[in-house]
C-alpha cells in the first residue's frame, strides 16, 4: 500500500513537475502497480510540506498523460503507461491527394543525383554476406573507414538500419517513461513522435543562426537536468542551420556540468553537407552518441546509418538487437563500403552536394529578392516564414505545388508560421517558383508579391 508517507519518501523533488515525473517513473518501473490508489492530495501535500495546489497540479499532469485517473470518491488511481499515440506529426508532412505538378513536401533527395549502384553491386563478393550468426555486426573494413572520418574518437561503433532506427534504439536504452528530453525547436517530426510515444516530456530549445541558444540550454539544465538532448549538428532539418565550432564549445561547457545527460546527435545528411563536421562529442565524448546517416546521400533504400560514441550505450543497443535483427545486412554494408571508397562514387556524391547547394542558393536568392525570409544555409530544405501556414499551403496548392506544413516540426509555438520546402529537385524556372512561394508567404498587398 502506498501511503502518503511512503510515497513522499520516494519523491526527491517536491515541485509539481518533480512529483509528476517521479510518480511516472515509479509506475514505469512497476514499483507502483496499475490499479494502485494514490494518497489524497491533502495527505501527500502535508507530508511534503507543500500546498495542496502543488500536488493537484502534479496529479493533473499525470492525468493528462494518461498515467492516473481521478474519479470522485474513488480518489486517484494508477492507469499505467498510456497507449502509444499515432505518429500524427510525421503523417501530416506528406501530400495524400492527387499528385501535384511539383511536390516540395518530401524531404527526400533527387533520385537523379544518387550515385550509380551498378558498379558497386557488380563488384560485390559472395564472401561479403554473413556466413554465421556470430560474425561481427560491422564489416571491419567499413568500421575502419567510418572511424577515420568520425568527428571524435568513438568508444564503440556499429551499423543500424537508418538514422531514425539509430535514434529510436538509443531512446530505447537511454530513456524511461516520464523523463524529460531537450530538442531543437523546430526539429524533425519523427523525433517528437518517438519521444511522445514513449511518454517523454519534450522541452523545445530555440535556435539562432549558430544552433541551439546557450542561454536557453543553460536555463533548461539548471536544477534537475533532463535525461537527454537531441540535436542535429549541421544541415538541421528543417531550418538548415549548422552549429558553429564556437557554439559547440559554448554548449559543451554548459552540458559538461550535467554529467548524466546523454547527447544524441543526428548527422542525417553528412556526406552531402557543405558544412564541415562539428560535434559536441569533440568536447564531451563520454556523454555523446553520434548518428551518421547515408540515406540522403546514397539512397533512401540503402537503409544504413552508423552509430558511435559512449561504449555503454552502443553495447546496450547491440545486445538488444541480438534479440531481433542482430545485425544490418553485411551485403549492404559492403555496398556502402564501396560507395565510400570508390573514387567515382565519391565524386558523384560530391557533385550532388554541389548541385543541391546551387539549387538552394538560387531559390534562396530569388525569394530574398521578393522579401521572403529563409533560414539556414545547408541541406536540401528551406524553412520559410509565412504569414499563415494554412493559407500559404492552400495558395501553393492552387498552383499545383505542395510543401510541408511547419507546425509538425514544433514542440512549442514560434513567433511566426513557417512551411518547409524541399529544394533538392528544384529545376527549371526558379524565378517563377519563387514568385508563387512569395505570393503564398507574404501578406496581401506586399510590393514583393508580384512575380
Amino acid at each position: 500500500m502506498w501511503t502518503a508517507e511512503r510515497l513522499a519518501a520516494r519523491l526527491a523533488d517536491s515541485s509539481a513537475d518533480g512529483i509528476a515525473r517521479s510518480v511516472a517513473r515509479l509506475v514505469s518501473t512497476g514499483d507502483v502497480e496499475v490499479g494502485t490508489r494514490l494518497p489524497t492530495v491533502r495527505a501527500l501535500a502535508r507530508c511534503l510540506r507543500v500546498s495542496p495546489t502543488t500536488v493537484s497540479e502534479a496529479w493533473r499532469s499525470l492525468s493528462h498523460a494518461g498515467v492516473v485517473e481521478t474519479s470522485g470518491r474513488r480518489g486517484t488511481t494508477v492507469r499505467g503507461r498510456p497507449q502509444p499515440a499515432a505518429a500524427t506529426r510525421f503523417s501530416k508532412l506528406h501530400h495524400n491527394g492527387p499528385p501535384p505538378a511539383l511536390d516540395l513536401s518530401t524531404g527526400t533527395p533527387d533520385p537523379e543525383l544518387l550515385p550509380d549502384l551498378g558498379p558497386a553491386m557488380h563488384k560485390l563478393s559472395r564472401h561479403a554476406a554473413a556466413s554465421s550468426y556470430f560474425d561481427a555486426p560491422v564489416l571491419p573494413e567499413l568500421e575502419e573507414v567510418l572511424r577515420a572520418d568520425w568527428p571524435f574518437r568513438p568508444a564503440a561503433l556499429t551499423m543500424v538500419d537508418g538514422a531514425m532506427d539509430a535514434i529510436d534504439r538509443v531512446f530505447e536504452v537511454v530513456l524511461r517513461f516520464g523523463d524529460r528530453v531537450l530538442v531543437e525547436n523546430p526539429t524533425f517530426p519523427p523525433i517528437l513522435d518517438l519521444l511522445e510515444e514513449r511518454g517523454i516530456t519534450v522541452l523545445g530549445l530555440p535556435l539562432d543562426a549558430e544552433g541551439v541558444r546557450p542561454d536557453a540550454l543553460a536555463e533548461a539544465v539548471a536544477g534537475s537536468p533532463p535525461a537527454a538532448l537531441v540535436i542535429q549538428p549541421r544541415a538541421q532539418n528543417p531550418s538548415g542551420h549548422t552549429m558553429s565550432d564556437q557554439r559547440a564549445m559554448r554548449l559543451a561547457s554548459i552540458l559538461g556540468v550535467a554529467k548524466d545527460l546523454v547527447i544524441i546527435e543526428d548527422d542525417h545528411g553528412a556526406p552531402l553537407s557543405t558544412s564541415p563536421p562539428v560535434s559536441l562529442g569533440s568536447y564531451l565524448p563520454e556523454q555523446t552518441v553520434h548518428v551518421r546517416g547515408f540515406s540522403k546521400s546514397h539512397g533512401p533504400d540503402l537503409r544504413l546509418a552508423a552509430l558511435g560514441g559512449v561504449d555503454a550505450i552502443v553495447e546496450k543497443v547491440l545486445r538488444r538487437r541480438l534479440l531481433g535483427p542482430a545485425w544490418s545486412s553485411r551485403l549492404l554494408q559492403a555496398l556502402l563500403l564501396h560507395l565510400l571508397t570508390d573514387p567515382a562514387s565519391v565524386a558523384e556524391v560530391a557533385h550532388a552536394s554541389g548541385i543541391y547547394a546551387q539549387r538552394r542558393g538560387l531559390l534562396t536568392e530569388a525569394l530574398a529578392s521578393r522579401g521572403v525570409r529563409v533560414a539556414g544555409g545547408d541541406g536540401i530544405n528551406l524553412w520559410i516564414e509565412v504569414r499563415d501556414e494554412t493559407a500559404a499551403l492552400v495558395a501553393l496548392a492552387v498552383n499545383q505545388i505542395t510543401a510541408a506544413p511547419g507546425s509538425p516540426f514544433l514542440s512549442a509555438p514560434l513567433a511566426a508560421d513557417h512551411i518547409r520546402v524541399t529544394c533538392a529537385g528544384v529545376q527549371g524556372d526558379i524565378d517563377r517558383l519563387a514568385g508563387h512561394i512569395a505570393a503564398a508567404a507574404l501578406p496581401a498587398g506586399s510590393p514583393y508579391r508580384a512575380n
